[in-house]
């Protein structure tokens, strides 16, 4: 059988204790915070990261945590299941900025496609991200997600307006692209 948690180089796990402060530090990143999420950036307590860490139901939360040193390094979600119509939402979010461009977060988004669409037997995976997250946007569009539509001028940073994207990926072409 695949593992389905288990990339080259990192493992989706679940979350410890000694990683509140790495999680506290990303929080307190407005970079990493504008990226990921449309509300302002608003630093969170130690209780507040560790109510976070511990999904709601359906939903899926893992940390990103490399192979060679067991360090965390962001996380990925997979929520707002609709298990009638086989449905949810994807997230992503490489905390650790040292990270970024080194291929972890495509790694960990393919152990999650793989989780949603084999473990979970979900027909579609859909997500949304900023029109200046370009980096974000060609992992998606790499991956196989296709745009479906644009939330036109959805939120206003440093007083210029952006857009949203909806993306969406169906099991049988995240199957094709194998």
């Amino acid at each position: 059988m695949k593992r389905l948690l288990t990339g080259n180089r990192m493992d989706l796990t679940g979350f410890q204790e000694e990683d509140i402060s790495s999680i506290k530090k990303w929080n307190q990143n407005e970079e990493v915070q504008r990226l990921l999420d449309a509300l302002p950036p608003k630093p969170k307590t130690e209780e507040e990261i560790k109510k976070w860490m511990v999904p709601e139901e359906n939903s899926f939360r893992f940390a990103i945590r490399l192979k060679d040193d067991g360090r965390i390094i962001g996380f990925v979600e997979l929520d707002g299941i609709l298990w009638t119509h086989r449905v949810g939402w994807i997230s992503i979010s490489i905390g650790d900025e040292t990270a970024w461009g080194s291929g972890y977060g495509r790694e960990a988004m393919e152990c999650l496609l793989a989780y949603g669409f084999h473990e979970l037997n979900l027909h579609r995976l859909q997500l949304t991200v900023f029109s200046y997250n370009e980096r974000a946007i060609r992992l998606y569009e790499s991956l196989g997600f296709r745009k479906e539509g644009s939330y036109r001028q959805f939120l206003q940073r440093d007083g210029k307006r952006y857009d949203m994207f909806l993306f969406g990926l169906l099991a049988g072409e995240w199957e094709e692209g194998l």
